[in-house]
């Protein structure tokens, strides 16, 4: 890239907000200009000419633009290397560096260093949430080249040493912008400091290929929807000489028929007939661990919760279990016999004017909205 001495917005002659399409539409027309086969016999055209184009090569690129509203005209000449080439700011990751060095990763679009990680999701059964469980997990990761153990080179083959970086698999380098010199790894050999002759025929070279791995992942008790589960060194491997990155599982909980979560309690409705609500009875319900018996009192309302000690969800922090939510629901026969009708009739000529706990609420607020 030519250097420039002016800022570049002022050579173009737009606001420091100027959009892609301003900036082309007064660069066309400043070169139109200042071409030195428009200017025959200018001296100074040839040189006004070079900076409205390196004034444009700095604002039409969204990097390099990003560089210069941030560190001036030191960070648009780090955009490119020396001699005008372009600088690999993907070797900035490898330094795993923080503060000014962040900062040029961030406007360059580089985050940080991949280290491998895989993320895959896990779908359990509410009992297996609930109790934990030992699941079978076979999925596809990048690992070492078995013919080679990751060397990259044919068995038998000899390597070469690096000429860029002389074997030490890094390389000090200085930009203008940084205040000392620092290392990298070599990108030539990829840190090895060794150059491949004949390349593996497995993995072409690379020392990595992709491998279908199967492990068992133990799944904690109380574990709820949508939880994370780390698998350590799990993930990919990335380079030889790192550690495999990690393997984070994403916990999928299957609904189920019976049940819902409510924290550490689990919830179930349960429908029960007129009479049992009115004159109690026990009733069979499901729980966590069978089948069960829960006792309805008599005067059970629509609706009411009864609560279950203990067999509800296994704390993992505190121990012991949560709850089990049993919600009442009071089913009214649809269909009727003329005998069941006959006897329901009675039952309301014998009950008569007599008011229920819930309507009787009802009617007190009736009473008090209209006087």
């Amino acid at each position: 890239m030519c250097g420039f001495v002016r800022d570049p917005y002022d050579v173009l002659g737009v606001p420091r907000d100027a959009s892609q399409d301003e900036i082309k539409a007064a660069f066309r027309k400043l070169a139109a200009q200042h071409h030195p086969d428009r200017n025959a016999g200018d001296d100074g055209a040839p040189d006004r000419f070079k900076e409205v184009n390196a004034a444009y090569q700095v604002l039409s690129d969204p990097q390099k633009r990003a560089m210069f509203d941030r560190f001036g005209q030191a960070g648009a000449n780090a955009a490119s290397g020396p001699g005008g080439m372009p600088f690999d700011f993907s070797d900035f990751a490898n330094m795993g560096m923080d503060g000014i060095f962040g900062d040029l990763l961030n406007a360059f679009g580089f985050g940080k260093t991949d280290r491998g990680d895989l993320k895959k999701e896990v779908s359990v059964t509410f009992e297996e949430a609930a109790f934990g469980c030992e699941k079978e997990l076979t999925y596809d990761r990048i690992d070492l080249c078995d013919t080679c153990r990751g060397s990259g080179s044919a068995p038998g083959a000899s390597t070469s040493t690096c000429t860029a970086c002389n074997g030490r698999g890094k390389v000090r380098f200085q930009q203008g912008i940084l205040p000392l010199a620092v290392e990298r790894p070599c990108s030539r050999c990829r840190g090895t400091g060794r150059i491949v002759v004949t390349p593996c025929t497995s993995c072409r070279g690379d020392g990595l290929v992709k491998k279908t791995k199967t492990i068992l992942v133990q799944i904690p008790p109380g574990i709820e929807h949508n939880a994370t589960h780390l698998v350590s060194r799990g993930g990919n491997v990335i380079r030889q000489s790192r550690s495999p990155g990690d393997l984070e599982l994403t916990i999928k909980v299957q609904s189920h028929p019976f049940f819902r979560r409510a924290g550490d309690d689990v919830v179930c409705s349960v429908p029960v007939s007129f009479p049992q609500a009115t004159l109690g009875s026990e009733i069979e319900i499901p729980t966590l661990d069978g089948k069960g018996k829960l006792r309805v009192p008599p005067g059970t309302q629509p609706s009411s919760v009864l609560r279950i000690r203990g067999k509800g969800i296994p704390r993992r922090v505190v121990g012991g279990r949560g709850d089990q939510l049993v919600e009442i629901a009071v089913e009214v026969p649809v269909h009727l016999s003329d005998r069941a009708r006959e006897l329901i009739e009675q039952l309301s000529a014998e009950m008569g004017a007599e008011v229920q706990p819930q309507r009787r609420t009802f009617m007190e607020k009736l009473r008090d909205l209209f006087g």
